[in-house]
C-alpha cells in the first residue's frame, strides 16, 4: 500500500482545490498539470479542451481536438444594457469578438499551432451567438459589413471553413429582417466572393467537421452533427428524420423559431463525449406543438455524455426532465450572461438525483448579481459562475476534469481546478 499512498499525497499536495469524485488508486491516478494561481497550462497533442468563453456577452466556445484542429462555435456579442447583463469581460476597452479573437490566437499561440481557425461553426443568427453590430460599429477591411462578434474574430483570425445552418439562402423558415442579420449575410457574401469556403450545417454527418491531422493523436475522435433546421441524426450511421411539420400545414404564428433551428454537436473521445445545442429548446407550449421540442430529440440520438451544455443559458424552455436523465453528465457548463440565465427550475433539474443518480458539478461562465441572490439556494451549489470554463480531457478520453480561469483579464491564471475523474461508460464505440 506504500505507493498508492504516496502518490494520493502527490496529488493532494499538487491540486488543493481538487474535489476528488472518486477512490484513488494506483490504477487511476493522474496529475493534472494546471496549479491554481498559475496560467493554464497550453494544449498538449492528444488533449481535448473545450473553453467556455465568458465575456458576458453571448456566447463562444473554443476547441482544440486532440490532433491540433480548432473550432470555434460562436462568437457572441450582445449590446444588452447593463441592467439586464453583466458588464463586459475583462472590461468594455475591446469589442466582444475582439476579445474572443485574442483568447482563441493566444491558445494557439502557446500550444505552437499556426493560428488559423480551422472551422467556425454559427449555431443560428442571433446577436449572442453571432454579434450585433452598432450602428458605428467598424467597417471591415475584408468586405462590405460592419465588425462584432463572428466579423470580429474572422478579422483578426483567418476562418479556414465557416459552417452555420442556413447557408446558402438563409431563407428558412423564414428570413430574419434584422441589421445584425443583414450584416452577416454580407459577410458570408464577401467570404464567397474571396473564394473562401462556407458550407450548410449537414446533419448526421461526421466528417464535416474533421481533424485536419496537425498533430499525432492517440486514439480516434470525431465531432458528430446531430441537429439543424428542425432535422435530428437518428443515433445511426449518417441516417436522420424530420421534426417540423411542412409550414404550409400550420399557422405561421406557431412555425419554428430561430432558436429550435440551432445547430447541435457531440464530440466524442473514447469514453469521453460532449453534447452542446446552441439554443435549442424543449418548450411545447405544453404540449400544443411538440415539433418545437428539438433538443429532446437531440440529446436522445447524442447522450449520454460525459458533459453537457445547459442550453439556452440555462432559461426555462431549455431542459427538461426527460433530457436531463438522457444526457446525465458528470459535468454542466451553463453559458450564462443575462439576468434571466439560469432559470431556477433548470438549475433543479441539473441537481437533482431523482432525475439521474450520481455527483455532478455544474459551472456556469457569468452570473448577474441578481440572479445569484434571486436563486441563492442553488447558485450557491454552483463550481463557478464568473469565469471561462475550460473542460480539459486527457489523452484517450478516459479522464477529464474542469479548469475555471480569470475572465478579468487576459493572464489565463487557474481559479479553481475540479475533479481529475473518470468520465462516463462509452456512449459511443471509437470512430
Amino acid at each position: 500500500m506504500a505507493a498508492p499512498n504516496r502518490g494520493r499525497r502527490l496529488l493532494l499536495a499538487a491540486l488543493p482545490a481538487l474535489l476528488l469524485p472518486v477512490r484513488l488508486t494506483a490504477a487511476n491516478l493522474v496529475v493534472a498539470p494546471d496549479r491554481v494561481g498559475h496560467a493554464l497550462a497550453p494544449w498538449q497533442p492528444g488533449w481535448l479542451d473545450i473553453h467556455h468563453i465568458a465575456t458576458g456577452r453571448g456566447n463562444s466556445t473554443f476547441v482544440l481536438l486532440p490532433d491540433g484542429t480548432s473550432l470555434l462555435i460562436d462568437a457572441g456579442a450582445s449590446l444588452n444594457a447593463l441592467d439586464v447583463s453583466v458588464a463586459p469581460r475583462p472590461d468594455g476597452s475591446r469589442r466582444p469578438g475582439e476579445w474572443i479573437a485574442r483568447y482563441a490566437r493566444r491558445q494557439l499561440a502557446v500550444a505552437r499551432l499556426d493560428e488559423v481557425l480551422d472551422y467556425l461553426l454559427a449555431t443560428h443568427l442571433h446577436p449572442d451567438h453571432t454579434g450585433d453590430v452598432a450602428p458605428d460599429a467598424p467597417r471591415s477591411a475584408l468586405g462590405a459589413y460592419r465588425l462584432g462578434g463572428v466579423t470580429d474574430v474572422a478579422e483578426a483570425l483567418p476562418v479556414r471553413t465557416l459552417v452555420d445552418r442556413g447557408y446558402p439562402d438563409y431563407a428558412y423558415p423564414a428570413s430574419i429582417a434584422a441589421p445584425f442579420a443583414d450584416n452577416y449575410r454580407a459577410f458570408v457574401a464577401a467570404r464567397r466572393e474571396a473564394g473562401l469556403t462556407v458550407e450548410r450545417f449537414r446533419v448526421g454527418s461526421a466528417l464535416q467537421i474533421a481533424g485536419r491531422g496537425h498533430r499525432p493523436a492517440p486514439r480516434a475522435f470525431d465531432v458528430r452533427n446531430v441537429a439543424a433546421n428542425g432535422e435530428v441524426w437518428t443515433g445511426r450511421d449518417d441516417a436522420t428524420r424530420k421534426l417540423f411539420p411542412d409550414l404550409a400545414s400550420i399557422p405561421r404564428a406557431d412555425w419554428p423559431n430561430e432558436n429550435q433551428c440551432s445547430a447541435a454537436i457531440r464530440i466524442g473521445y473514447g469514453p469521453f463525449s460532449y453534447f452542446t445545442a446552441g439554443d435549442l429548446t424543449s418548450y411545447t407550449m405544453d404540449g400544443a406543438l411538440p415539433w418545437h421540442d428539438v433538443l429532446g430529440p437531440a440529446a436522445q440520438a447524442a447522450g449520454p455524455a460525459t458533459v453537457a451544455t445547459a442550453d439556452h443559458h440555462g432559461m426555462f424552455d431549455g431542459l427538461n426532465a426527460g433530457i436531463v436523465r438522457t444526457l446525465r453528465p458528470r459535468a454542466w457548463v451553463i453559458p450564462s450572461w443575462h439576468i434571466a440565465h439560469p432559470d431556477m427550475l433548470q438549475l433543479e433539474r441539473m441537481f437533482s438525483e431523482r432525475l439521474y443518480p450520481g455527483p455532478r458539478d455544474v459551472f456556469a461562465t457569468t452570473v448577474m448579481r441578481e440572479n445569484l441572490l434571486a436563486n441563492g439556494r442553488l447558485t450557491k451549489r454552483l463550481r463557478s459562475h464568473d469565469g471561462h470554463v475550460i473542460v480539459r480531457v486527457m489523452p484517450g478520453g478516459e479522464r477529464f476534469y474542469v479548469v475555471v480561469t480569470d475572465n478579468g483579464n487576459e493572464s489565463d491564471t487557474v481559479k479553481s481546478l475540479t475533479g481529475v475523474m473518470h468520465t462516463a461508460s462509452a456512449a459511443t464505440p471509437d470512430t
